[in-house]
């Protein structure tokens, strides 16, 4: 319970906080001559604001205690008996006052702290399109997605996570659209989470996902609102985490790994012609090495004849087999690939173009490897990054399917592949096969995959996401 006594409440805020040096407790007397108490963290509220509308009104025009709310014209303010129950407020940046001789507190929501500045994501740059971008603040992703979706069926469902950091946590959905069983499978998932803290939405993937041991990521995941709108307005779910530009949606199917937010505002031509060139570049960096391995290795006579002549005279002056050579050049890549993210911006890409030229061309020259490997590998390591969001399954598979090639030839890497098709196949996300609308087959869910069409023809959303009373577009549904 709440003390009667001021001193009482700050001695017991201070035990609860451990007098920690950012926590401010402000005494002041009002006009009615009782003692008040504020409580708050430093940096965390508008200093402003507590001045001008809540200090100011109780100093100079309450008489009577009991008459705070008609003197203090704050909105989002809560009454409270227990002490215990300003722990939370206090960390969140809301303001605590106490009154002399009154077993009862007031919270006022006058929270403000810095954030980021709004701007493009570096990792989903378009050409044309909304150019703005999530950032750390729950409260303003909020707003970026209600800007978009203007509509009283979009519903915010928050919970709190992490035992020590106690992490805000939103699900993003349109209640009609979204589908109920999706919907109730979540909720189970993020209510069973029991971890001391969540830093970023990468900690609740791993408590929410189908197949955590996969290699392969069934959440997507954008910083971009128009791109996470789009797939709400599909049915899907979005998961906000407080402190991550990161928005994670559920489910997601592989058909997103090529799609990107300017296909829907360029022509549907040209965007078809752009997801099947990802689609030939994701097929290119998992295969070409192992395949190029393959061939050297096993099978020459596949190789034309002017082009093995040349591969011959490199062969005399590599000490190394074909497969050394690549897993050499792949590592060199990865280095220089992980270096150039780590040092800082001004230098970073200067040091990478410099190290590529470096040590490509001066393994050739010292014999270390064959020019044609580093064209290979090279086109294998460009072809990564049109599809940044699947880098770690990239990376692994093509290792795979190196080794198959350099031990079993071209029967491995068919192997391989065959392996890595079934287990697609045998993916699913929240209950949605991964492979859809290709397994199992869906006519409408084609015509927004490889062979975009126009939104006048897209006139379903896709059925294994949404409820089934709202798939046609453009609509009106009932909220049931």
């Amino acid at each position: 319970m709440i003390s009667k006594s001021i001193e009482s409440n700050r001695e017991e805020i201070n035990r609860i906080f451990n007098e920690s040096s950012d926590l401010v407790l402000y005494e002041f007397n009002t006009l009615s001559e009782d003692r008040a108490l504020v409580v708050y963290i430093e940096g965390l509220i508008d200093n402003k604001v507590l001045n001008e509308d809540l200090l100011k009104p109780l100093i100079q025009y309450l008489i009577i205690p009991q008459d705070i709310l008609s003197t203090v014209f704050i909105s989002k303010t809560k009454k409270i008996s227990s002490i215990q129950e300003v722990i939370q407020p206090i960390t969140d940046g809301e303001v605590i006052l106490f009154i002399e001789n009154m077993e009862l507190a007031y919270i006022f929501d006058l929270n403000k702290w810095e954030n980021r500045a709004i701007t493009e994501p570096g990792t989903e740059r378009v050409v044309r399109g909304p150019k703005e971008g999530f950032i750390e603040d729950i409260k303003v992703n909020k707003v970026l997605i209600r800007r978009k979706v203007r509509n009283s069926k979009l519903v915010f469902e928050d919970y709190t996570l992490g035992v020590q950091t106690n992490t805000k946590i939103s699900l993003a959905y349109i209640n009609g659209i979204v589908k109920q069983e999706i919907l109730d499978e979540l909720r189970r998932r993020i209510q069973e989470i029991q971890i001391d803290s969540i830093l970023d939405t990468g900690y609740l993937e791993r408590y929410i996902e189908d197949a955590p041991r996969t290699v392969i990521c069934t959440i997507g995941h954008s910083e971009k609102p128009d791109v996470v709108v789009g797939k709400i307005l599909e049915g899907r779910i979005a998961i906000i985490c407080d402190g991550s530009p990161d928005v994670l949606t559920v489910p997601k199917v592989f058909i997103e790994n090529l799609q990107m937010a300017d296909d829907y505002y360029s022509r549907p031509q040209y965007a078809t012609f752009l997801r099947i060139l990802r689609l030939f570049a994701l097929i290119t960096s998992v295969v070409l090495p192992g395949f190029f391995v393959a061939l050297k290795t096993f099978h020459q006579e596949m190789i034309p004849a002017k082009l093995l002549v040349s591969m011959a005279k490199n062969i005399e002056e590599v000490p190394f087999t074909a497969l050394v050579e690549a897993l050499l050049m792949i590592l060199f890549f990865e280095l220089i690939k992980e270096s150039g993210l780590r040092i800082p911006n001004n230098i970073g890409t200067a040091v990478t173009v410099v190290s590529g030229i470096v040590l490509g061309q001066t393994a050739v020259q010292a014999g270390l490897v064959g020019p044609i490997m580093v064209i290979v590998i090279a086109i294998a390591g460009i072809s990564e990054f049109i599809i940044p969001s699947q880098r770690e399954m990239i990376v692994i598979y093509r290792l795979i399917i190196l080794l198959l090639g350099g031990f079993l030839g071209l029967y491995g890497i068919v192997c391989g592949i065959s392996i890595i098709l079934v287990h697609l196949i045998s993916l699913k996300s929240f209950g949605v096969p991964y492979m859809y609308p290709i397994a199992p087959y869906d006519k409408e869910g084609m015509k927004d995959f490889i062979f975009m069409r126009s939104v006048k023809e897209t006139n379903y959303r896709p059925r294994a996401l949404s409820n089934k009373k709202a798939i046609k577009r453009n609509e009106i549904y009932d909220k049931k």
